[in-house]
């Protein structure tokens, strides 16, 4: 039975930063891995919103070599990230998202696969041929967009940290041990 809901700390919801919303959304996921609960069970509008971050965050941190290094290039997360930014009406983000993608597949899988097995930094043609900076010139604010996506979600639930715990227990039917 699939967790049907989104969950979010009070905390969040009501933080200036709307970084904050992605984050206890995050979290919640990860809570939700550690107690080996498989990826099909937990809503596919949370873990998109969780991947959408983690593309964002490569992305800033290392242009877009380093998302498609870190990543290992998965096919299903690139399909979900591309949903995503669809979704959430990131137009701009989707087409270079597309466009990047291109390179990628227009590669041989040897080439690719000596990018993945070898090192990002130092004298890398590859990774310079992948990264491309239009990303930080784009007007579409991904975390906005993002946070807003989980803010006005159907399935959203916004919860004391008490009452998350409670939800996620009686989900996984034992309690978890609280960091």
């Amino acid at each position: 039975m699939e967790f049907g809901r989104i969950i979010i700390s009070e905390t969040a919801m009501n933080s200036e930063n709307l970084q904050d919303v992605i984050h206890s959304n995050i979290s919640v996921i990860n809570l939700m891995r550690e107690e080996k609960i498989d990826d099909d069970l937990i809503h596919e509008d949370a873990l998109m919103s969780y991947y959408l971050d983690y593309y964002a965050a490569q992305y800033t941190e290392g242009n877009f070599a380093q998302f498609v290094y870190n990543s290992s290039w998965n096919t299903e997360l690139n399909e979900l990230i591309e949903e995503g930014l669809a979704l959430l009406g990131a137009e701009k983000h989707l087409e270079l998202f597309q466009q990047q993608s291109k390179k990628v597949k227009l590669m041989s899988s040897v080439k690719l696969n000596k990018f993945l097995k070898g090192k990002l930094e130092g004298v890398n043609p590859i990774r310079d041929l992948l990264n491309n900076d239009t990303f930080y010139e784009i007007d579409e604010n991904l975390v906005t967009l993002n946070a807003n996506f989980l803010k006005s979600h159907p399935d959203l639930e916004v919860l004391s940290v008490d009452d998350m715990f409670a939800a996620l227990e009686e989900f996984v039917g034992h309690e978890i041990k609280r960091a």
